[in-house]
């Protein structure tokens, strides 16, 4: 069973972190010098005017975000009970665990123009099924399937193929090659829960990311075919190359181009029509590098982070190695003060992908609560994208008394919860120096062997 607690305390509301990047951005380097002299009991005003309300809202017999509870039948709607020892709180309180459709509040605007949950590595799932015979020796980034991820508002998926057992699996493995340890399942089986979903919810947009070790000729090709999906990807030849906004959400939908499909092996394009994804985006650096706080790096595939020729922006913060029972902590306040320091690495352009592990793990609001102040500020400049009004000028916010943890991810498919959130079970058995020591020394064991043999 997973718990969450929040942290209130030590919770700053990501409207008030970007507060100073939203000011260089709208006046330039005058409003930074202004910026510079707020005073502290200002700042203390404004958390103080975002956190009071959390305290004492309810909804009728459900609570709300980070009030006590015993079971998940005690939280409102996209709540569950849990708690986040890694900070000191064991006591369960009610933590988020549903995002905001952005467009279901602003539809019509490009897609670029939105931010995006993704899941690092989608499909290493904790206790997924030993599908090859062999005991699986890797690590894990997420703990519920993707069906319930997208369920749950994920709408970008990172995944790694690789060939193996004449198809093509995911894996999470390492110098190119799958082995029977660190397979999870062929990749069609996720395609399939991708393509259900698609059918489901013909509103909805999923991009998928592919780490690609594919060497199979048209094995992609074949395998995205296989599950359903090429009626719904977006053609390369009409995606942006020059840095220009794409279609609005509406026209994609309207085209069916429901599914936006990213490759890191440049040859694809050319033999399978599908697009490089460093042409398409730039992106900041992956795992340790990319959570080291005040500093924002381009990946070296990438162009850099303020490079206008490429539209989208994906922004990964997870670390290296992932530990379950420490994600809860890392997507309070550190992750709120990295897209700060990620905006201002871009030429103040907000990220449209926000990757990471163990996504519903939180000490309250986590990640949901960023992404909705990402949406708000970018799409009408609000605090929150739950101020937005559709049809209004840009700046003019509903009034918001309480923080809105209703959520509007697609009606009659929220994610499934079981109890206090029954996710699927816990890493951190394979998160010990042994079995990491293990990981990395295997594949020069089988080498070693190979020479002798």
């Amino acid at each position: 069973m997973y718990k969450c607690l929040p942290n209130i305390p030590g919770w700053l509301p990501l409207q008030l972190t970007l507060l100073p990047m939203l000011a260089y951005s709208s006046e330039g380097g005058a409003a930074h010098a202004t910026m510079k002299t707020c005073t502290t009991a200002t700042l203390a005003i404004v958390r103080l005017f975002f956190l009071f309300p959390l305290f004492f809202f309810f909804n009728g017999d459900s609570q709300l975000l980070e009030s006590p509870c015993s079971a998940a039948t005690d939280c409102g709607p996209g709540l569950y009970c849990g708690n986040c020892p890694a900070i000191g709180k064991d006591q369960p309180f009610c933590i988020r665990g549903q995002a905001t459709i952005p467009s279901s509040i602003i539809s019509g605007m490009p897609f670029n123009k939105y931010t995006w949950l993704v899941t690092h590595n989608a499909f290493s799932i904790v206790d997924a099924p030993l599908l090859t015979g062999a005991q699986r020796i890797t690590f894990y980034n997420q703990e519920d399937s993707v069906t319930n991820q997208l369920r749950n508002g994920v709408r970008g998926l990172m995944l790694d193929m690789y060939d193996f057992e004449n198809d093509i699996w995911l894996c999470h493995s390492f110098r190119g090659q799958c082995y029977n340890y660190t397979a999870f399942e062929p990749v069609i089986n996720t395609l399939r829960e991708v393509e259900a979903f698609l059918a489901q919810n013909p509103s909805e947009i999923i991009t998928i990311i592919i780490e690609d070790y594919v060497h199979t000729p048209k094995g992609l090709t074949r395998v995205f075919t296989d599950a359903g999906l090429d009626k719904y990807m977006y053609p390369l030849a009409k995606m942006p190359k020059k840095g220009e906004d794409w279609p609005t959400i509406n026209k994609m939908v309207q085209n069916n181009y429901r599914l936006l499909v990213f490759t890191s092996d440049s040859s694809k394009e050319a033999a399978e029509g599908i697009a490089y994804q460093w042409k398409y985006m730039v992106e900041n650096e992956s795992g340790d590098p990319g959570v080291v706080a005040g500093s924002c790096p381009n990946r070296k595939e990438s162009k850099a982070l303020n490079s206008r020729s490429a539209s989208l922006f994906m922004m990964n913060y997870f670390p290296t190695i992932p530990v379950q029972s420490e994600a809860c902590k890392e997507h309070s306040t550190p992750l709120a003060d990295m897209v700060a320091t990620c905006y201002k690495s871009a030429g103040n352009l907000m990220p449209n992908f926000l990757a990471v592990n163990f996504y519903m793990r939180s000490d309250g609001g986590g990640v949901f609560d960023v992404l909705d102040r990402m949406n708000g500020q970018r799409l009408c400049g609000c605090s929150t994208v739950s101020a937005c009004q559709a049809g209004e000028p840009f700046g003019k916010c509903k009034a918001i008394t309480v923080y809105n943890m209703t959520s509007t991810t697609t009606p009659g498919n929220s994610g499934i919860f079981s109890g206090s959130v029954q996710l699927t079970g816990d890493a951190s058995r394979i998160n010990n120096f042994p079995a990491i020591f293990a990981l990395f020394l295997l594949p020069f064991f089988i080498t070693f062997y190979t020479m002798l043999y």
